[in-house]
Formats: C-alpha cells, structure tokens, sequence
C-alpha cells in the first residue's frame, strides 16, 4: 500500500485494522472500475459465497482470534479497534488471517464499514479521538474514487434486490429441482436387454419459517425401471436413482425439521421419512441418488437405511464435537389406515437408535440399531438390493428382526477418503418360529477433485445381504459381489456427467447364475 497506509496505521491503529478485517465481509472479492453493472456486481458476490466462509459474529474480545497472540506486531491495533469501536468481525473458524493480501477496493470496502461504524458513534454522542477523525478524512480523500465506486453498486443491488423482492415466488419457499438423464444397459450370459434412457426428475419445495427449520414438500416423476430383477435375475443390479411411475408426478418427501437450541434437532413427516434422512449414512461421497454412487447397494448399508419408512418422526442430540445420538420411529404408509392390524403402531415398523462418534477431525464413526416389525408382503429385509432369501426368508409372513450396523469414513487427505460399513440382522416369525441371519458390507474409496474441482473418482466393493445362517430357511451358498467404479465430472455448476459400471459376481449368491454387468452415463442437472 502507499505511505499514507504506513502513517495511518500508525495515527489510527482502529482504522486500519477495521479495514483489514472488514476487507472480508461485504466485498471481499477484487473488483475493478469497468465492472460497474449490477450483473457483474452480483457475479463478484456469486463468486465470493462460492469461495469464502461467512464472517463470525462480532469480535468483541481480540483473544476470540486465534491466530493472533500478544506477540504480533497488530495485536494492540487490533485490541484498540475492539475497544474502541467494535468493529471487527473474523472467520467461523475464530480465525483473523491477518496475513491475507488485499486490493484498493477491499481496502475502501472495510474503510466504508468502520466509517458507518464510527457515524453511529458520533450520532449517538459518544467520543471519537481527534487523530482519528484527522486520519479518517485523509483516508477519504485517498479512497474517493474507490468508495465512490463502491456506494454505487450498493444503490444498484437495492433497486435490483428491490425488484426481486417485488418479484419472488414466495417470502418462506425456495424452489430446487433435479432432473437426471440416464443412458444404459445390462450385460451377461444370461441377460437379454437393450439399451435404455430414462428420466427422473425431482422438484423440493424447500420452506422455512424462522430461518432455521424446513419443511421439504418434494414431487417427482421417473421411468427409470430397467435393471431390475424381471431383466437381469437379480435387484443387485438396481441403479440408485430408480423410480418407475411412468413419468406420472407423484409426491415423494413430506417432512418437517425444527431445531431448539444448539444440541436438539426434531423431524416430523408424512411421507417418505426413512432412516436416511435421520440418522448418519457415514458415506458422504456416495450417499446421494442424484451424484453418489451409481447402484442402488453402494449408496448406503440397506440392513439399517432401506427399512420401513414413511410416516414418523426422530430426533437428532449433538452433546459435542466428539458424540452425537439419533433416533427414528417410522411406519409406513399404512400409518394412515385405522384398521386393527395396520395404524401407526400396529402396522409396520422400524424403531432406531444411533450412536455416532468423531474422535477425530476427520474421522466419524457410527453404530446403529434397528428393531423392525413388517407384515404380510411388506416384508424386505434386504431392501432390494439381494437375493429372494435375504429379502423374504420366510416368505410373505409376518417377520421381526432386530439389525445391527456399523460404519465410519475417514479423510486421509483432501484428495482421498474412505469409507465402510458393515451390518447383520436376525430375524423370527412365530408361524414357524423360524430364525434367518443375515450380513452384509461394503467398503469404498473415493478421489475428491481428481483432474478437476469437484470432480470425483470412486471405487467400491461390497456383498449384498446373504443369508448366512437360520433354521427353517434356504440359505445362501455361494458369495456375490457388488464391484462399482465411477467418476464424476462437473460441466458447470449445474450439470455433472458421471459415466460408471458396476459388476454383480455369483448374482444372488449362487455361483451358477453368470455375473451381471451394468454400465451407465449418468447426466444429473441442477437449479
């Protein structure tokens, strides 16, 4: 910077600093004098959101700071301004990075901020140091031009934030959609298909009322039904973002989410509530149907996420950084027939309890619990993504299960990440007094940003549920394997392509079935 920057900072320590600091609030980005549109003004501010964190809560202490320690040669400049002005704010981290290089436009910005902050001052008759008010009108004689600038764009974002106001769909609901085009085929010995495109759109009507609840109210229509069991022989091959309606609108999500406090988060739904949604999946690159993983088993572990869901409610407690508890009730649509053998609680049902722990940063842990009760043909143990066995072990009859599942991801660097998990379920009926056990696991690696920001590599292998022990049941024999890779590829912000395969070894878990292969390009767009 010039002289004049030295010498303020010397005259005005409360200035200067306020400006270093304010430099990363409202107009952290660089910005130049032909950049004068509101576009490209909101492009600047676009950009910003996308890159920079949102600045903390007012300092009012300058040891909230943890990178700055009494030893720093700003440290008193930066305790005056706390003192005197209160006008420093730092990053969500508690961190100031004073170290940061800043442009002229950055410079008149938090100049601009401290400046309203000290009329405030003197509007309300309290004491502003005359060395201050002298550096303060060199410092505006400097910057005219900058501020000048700056004042302009804000008076055009409130005629355009003024116009869109006018203008907005609705004052408590955003909306956003996802559409996915899907082109692909299934491949093997005993496989007869052709290849396909298919669609699935979906649109969430996201609304929340004090800023920090939501209630989803999700619609969404799809074709996409290939790959299933009556193709291939086997719902291993399902994709993870099937849904065969035949493209009639139909609502999905119904639910609502309300915190109270820090620690306490509470869920209430009406339609398509399950366990995924309330409790910790633990697979964070692959868990989405829309840009996760391509098959429907490599999502999410299905002995403790694909039970009962519908309607219910949870609960999530935060006791710390280190533990957290979740907790779900769900019954399924059938909630709403008062009939003696259906209801909410008479029905089908899963009742669930998780335990997650991150002992460190970037480590999570989780073990699950599951007590589950399905009637009749609701039951699915499996959650279609295995053989006939696992799904159904004692046919059509009203079966109990109690499911255990354990997960846990860790990020090795910013550029690799793993995560697995692993999961078992005994299950009764008291027709027979039957008893079927069932396992299964999954393990996967994946490359964040590989050839590209926001791109993704992964790969993964895991075994369907199998039926592995039980007395009055068909048991699974052999061992298949689910082997998937795939890699995303971001177009743009909205549109990510994601071609992929994935593999079914022993379908079912019978060595005389011939493996499966399923390959797909996966075009998912965003708004």
């Amino acid at each position: 910077m010039s002289k004049l920057f030295l010498s303020a900072l010397k005259a005005a320590p409360a200035i200067i600093a306020s400006s270093l600091a304010m430099s990363n609030v409202a107009m952290a980005q660089t910005v130049t004098p032909n950049e004068s549109s509101v576009d490209a003004t909101l492009d600047q501010i676009n950009n910003y959101n996308k890159t920079a964190n949102r600045p903390m809560s007012q300092v009012t202490n300058v040891n909230q700071l943890r990178d700055v320690s009494p030893t720093d040669w700003a440290f008193e400049a930066l305790r005056s301004l706390v003192d005197r002005y209160g006008c420093i704010v730092g990053y969500p981290d508690q961190t100031y990075r004073g170290n940061n290089s800043l442009s002229r436009y950055e410079f008149a910005a938090g100049l601009n901020a401290c400046l309203n902050q000290i009329e405030r001052l003197i509007a309300s008759s309290e004491a502003v140091l005359r060395e201050d008010i002298e550096t303060i009108n060199r410092l505006l004689q400097e910057f005219e031009a900058e501020l000048a600038t700056l004042n302009g764009r804000v008076d055009n974002l409130e005629s355009r934030t003024a116009f869109l106001e006018d203008h907005q769909f609705s004052t408590t609901t955003k909306l956003k959609g996802e559409v996915i085009f899907a082109l692909g085929n299934t491949f093997g010995d005993d496989i007869d298909s052709q290849a396909t495109l298919s669609d699935r759109v979906r649109l969430n009507f996201d609304a929340s009322f004090t800023g920090k609840d939501l209630l989803r109210t999700r619609i969404q229509a799809g074709n996409t039904e290939g790959f299933r069991s009556d193709i291939t022989g086997t719902d291993s091959t399902r994709v993870g973002f099937d849904v065969s309606n035949g493209n009639n609108i139909e609502l999905n999500d119904l639910y609502y989410r309300v915190p109270f406090g820090d620690k306490y988060r509470f869920w209430l739904g009406a339609n398509s509530l399950g366990n995924h949604n309330i409790l910790d999946v633990g697979n964070p690159y692959l868990k989405s149907s829309g840009t996760g993983a391509l098959s429907r088993f490599g999502r999410r572990n299905p002995l403790i996420f694909r039970t009962t869901a519908g309607v219910g409610a949870g609960a999530n407690v935060k006791f710390n950084d280190v533990f957290a508890f979740n907790a779900a009730y769900l019954s399924n649509s059938d909630a709403a027939d008062p009939s003696l053998s259906e209801g909410l609680f008479n029905g089908s049902y899963a009742a669930s309890g998780q335990v997650v722990v991150s002992p460190l940063e970037k480590l999570d842990l989780n073990v699950a619990y599951v007590r589950s009760f399905q009637t009749g043909d609701d039951v699915n143990l499996s959650g279609s993504t295995s053989s006939s066995n696992a799904k159904r072990p004692f046919g059509e009859v009203d079966t109990t299960s109690h499911h255990v599942g354990f997960g846990g991801n860790y990020q090795f660097t910013d550029r690799i990440a793993l995560a697995a998990w692993g999961g078992w379920a005994n299950a009764t009926n008291k027709e027979d007094r039957g008893t079927a056990g069932i396992w299964t696991w999954n393990v996967n690696l994946t490359f964040p940003d590989l050839g590209k920001e926001g791109a993704l590599a992964a790969v993964g292998v895991g075994m369907p549920p199998k039926l592995t022990a039980g007395d009055n049941v068909d048991k699974d024999d052999d061992t298949s394997l689910l082997i998937e890779a795939l890699y995303k590829y971001p177009i743009n912000d909205n549109i990510l392509l994601t071609p992929g395969f994935y593999v079914v070894t022993n379908p079912d878990h019978d060595s005389d079935n011939s493996a499966a292969f399923v390959g797909l390009i996966r075009t998912t767009f965003k708004f």
